[in-house]
């Protein structure tokens, strides 16, 4: 147990009001690079830093499942010298922090439409996917080329295709089914949502899954965002009333 832990959620009560799956949109990162004076990509670098820090304090933690927003279907509309820095970014750090993930007993999956990254990429997800798949520390989901709206589109056709086979009929369709036909199907919904750089919307992120997830927005942009404002966004998920629509009797 880290120190940071000790001395900010070293309550039992706290301790045990831990969200079990936290997602996270990493917001701010070209921002960050601008106000000081550098490229975006030092940016998007100093970000990955933050990102790994928070997955080892979630292991710290027993936060189970971790679930980043990486690169967006969007995304590809950024300037093309960025999107080339961060697909060989996201290469290279699963070529170096792979043994140090399995040492952490990291498991890592990634979520989203894949074919359209470079072939190499691909390569190294499958590999880092097959290396990391019976680790039980935590379970790390990326986000990668993901849009919620595509993939509620792929569940839809994908279900669609079982009613037509006459693997299922229409009335049998229900949440249950859909959640498992989504990327996310192995996880449970997300209890936290992080949100950095104050940007209020969900950016087509997780639509289906957040259905129910406490919101944390904070101005902070994402480098900026260190374990002490993780634990500020954990305490006031603490003190949230989850009904879930309904009323405590």
């Amino acid at each position: 147990m880290t120190a940071q832990l000790l001395t900010t959620l070293s309550s039992e009560t706290n301790l045990a009001k831990l969200p079990n799956h936290v997602a996270v949109i990493m917001d701010g990162n070209g921002r960050w690079a601008k106000q000081r004076g550098l490229p975006r990509i030092e940016g998007h670098r100093r970000g990955a830093n933050t990102l790994k820090e928070m997955l080892r304090y979630c292991k710290d933690l027993g936060i189970k499942t971790l679930t980043a927003y990486a690169f967006s279907t969007e995304n590809w509309g950024r300037p093309t010298g960025e999107v080339n820095f961060l697909m060989g970014l996201f290469e290279r750090l699963l070529q170096k922090e792979l043994k140090e993930m399995e040492a952490e007993e990291v498991c890592i999956n990634f979520i989203g439409d894949l074919s359209p990254l470079p072939v190499s990429l691909q390569q190294e997800m499958r590999h880092s996917m097959e290396r990391t798949q019976d680790n039980q520390g935590v379970f790390f989901n990326v986000a990668i080329n993901y849009g919620s709206r595509h993939e509620m589109i792929g569940a839809c056709q994908a279900i669609a295709e079982k009613v037509q086979k006459g693997e299922l009929t229409a009335s049998e369709i229900d949440e249950s089914t859909i959640s498992q036909h989504l990327y996310t199907s192995a996880s449970p919904d997300p209890d936290l949502l992080i949100r950095t750089s104050g940007e209020m919307r969900l950016s087509n992120f997780l639509l289906w899954q957040l259905a129910y997830t406490e919101i944390y927005v904070t101005d902070t942009l994402w480098p900026d965002f260190n374990l002490e404002q993780f634990d500020r966004a954990i305490e006031s998920f603490q003190q949230r009333d989850r009904r879930f629509g309904k009323v405590k009797q």
